[in-house]
Formats: structure tokens, sequence, C-alpha cells
């Protein structure tokens, strides 16, 4: 059901107040924190954990989103590689509130995003050329065994990009070279951010964004049934996930404020 233009209306003008909140707050966090970011890493580090924890409170206070986090027993105390399912900009952050002092494999043009970037710089972020191919794997896996010497877990988005829900799935090797070359087990996080913040576009919907972390795929394992295994959990946990965000949409789709979340489109949403 197709909701009233009054509800598409306030659907709309809450999202352009949360897109405002979320920038203004990454502004005022970065600005607060540049002392921190002067004299540590770590202490930068709590600048990403301060501007989620920001995020967290407008997606709830703003438009009605919840944050649920499921899974954290499958966290060994270790270092580990995270490998997360990514539909949108919400994981990249969220990670903070999880993980102590990630390293995060992210695209090299984040770093001209002014505070963001500056932060991705000063907490030693994995920052990879894509127009590089190969050769972005080998610069990758040579910082990311310095990064790991440092007792750090690495975070990676298997597939390189935001990916719609219903997109099928696109599961590159970086991950399986990173598994291989730095010899850590492999924690799978599923999610269905995109089903409320889609990849692309200022409208959010209400729900509840899941992260589930999956129980931990050992070292050892050939690349082949690495990447299978990988795959498998990921991708069925976070059609689970994403059906179970359809659901409460459905149920809400009555509601007096009708900002319920459309089905996205199957494609990549890049």
């Amino acid at each position: 059901m197709v909701p009233p233009r009054k509800t598409r209306s306030l659907n709309f003008l809450r999202s352009l107040l949360f897109v405002v909140w979320l920038y203004a707050a990454m502004v005022g966090v970065g600005l607060a924190f540049l002392p921190a970011c002067a004299i540590s890493r770590k202490l930068s580090a709590g600048a990403m954990r301060a501007w989620g924890r920001a995020i967290v409170w407008g997606m709830r206070v703003i438009l009605g989103i919840r944050l649920e986090i499921r899974g954290r027993e499958h966290l060994p105390a270790g270092q580990i590689i995270l490998a997360a399912k990514h539909q949108s900009m919400f994981e990249t952050v969220a990670i903070f509130l999880v993980l102590d002092d990630p390293a995060i494999v992210f695209k090299k043009e984040l770093l001209w995003m002014p505070v963001f970037g500056w932060y991705c710089w000063r907490t030693g972020q994995l920052l990879v050329d894509r127009e590089a191919h190969a050769g972005a794997l080998k610069s990758l896996i040579r910082r990311a065994k310095a990064v790991a010497s440092d007792g750090r877990s690495i975070v990676i988005f298997p597939e390189g990009t935001r990916r719609a829900p219903d997109a099928p799935p696109a599961y590159k090797p970086g991950v399986a070279g990173l598994y291989r070359q730095l010899g850590l087990p492999v924690v799978p996080m599923a999610l269905n951010s995109g089903v409320c913040w889609p990849a692309h576009g200022i409208r959010r919907y209400r729900g509840t964004i899941i992260l589930e972390f999956l129980p931990l795929i050992p070292t050892g394992l050939k690349s082949g049934p690495f990447m299978a295994a990988l795959e498998e959990a990921t991708e069925t946990a976070t059609a689970r996930l994403v059906a179970e965000a359809r659901a409460l949409a459905n149920g809400h789709a009555h509601s007096a404020t009708g900002n319920h979340a459309p089905r996205p489109p199957s494609v990549n949403s890049g």
C-alpha cells in the first residue's frame, strides 16, 4: 500500500532533519576531539565512537529507527577479521561501537571527505585504491599485516561496495587473501540496514537495524571452502534479517505515521 502524501512528506522532512543532524554531529564531534586526535590514534577512535552514538540517538529520536546488535558471544577476545555485509553508510561507523580499535578497509576516496577523512587517516584505516586492481590487493595485504602486528582487528566488506538488500551476492577475493595471509579467524556479520537506510538518497524509514555476528570461521581452510562458508553464512542470515525488517515495516503500514520502508530495487547500489 502506498502511504498518503502527507505521510510521505513527513517522512521526507524527518529524513532531511536527520541528514542535517548526521553531518552537524560529524563536524561537532570532529572539532571537539581535535586535541585527542593530536595525542594518539586510540583517542582519535573515540571520536568515531562518539559520532556513532550520536547517529544512533538521531536515528531513534528523529526517525524511529532502533539498533539491535546480536551475536556478541561470537566475538572472541583476541584478534579477528570481521567480514561484514554492506548495505548502507551506517555500518561503517557502527563498527566502532562494537570493536575497540578496528582497522577498516575503506575506499581511498573517503580520505578527501571533510572531518571523516581526517579521522580515517588519523585512526589508521586501510584505504584502498580500487582502480589499482591486483596491485590494490597486494598493497592491502602488506599494510594489513603491519596493522595486525599491532594487535588490531581488521574489518572488510567482502563485496567491496554497498549492495541493495535483494542484490545477488558478489564476493571478491580480497577477504580470502587477508584470511590466508594474516592467519586470523573470520567472524561474518549479517545485517539489514539497507531496508531502513538505503544506500542512495536522503530518505530513511522507521524500523530496526540489526547487526548480527555469526559463528567464527576458524583458520586453516583453503580459499574455495572458506569463501563458500562465508557467503553461505552471511547471505542466509542477511536474508533472514531483511525479511524480519520488512515484516516489521508491514506491521507499521497502518500506523499513524506510516513511515515504513518500501521494498528497495534488486540492483547493485554502488
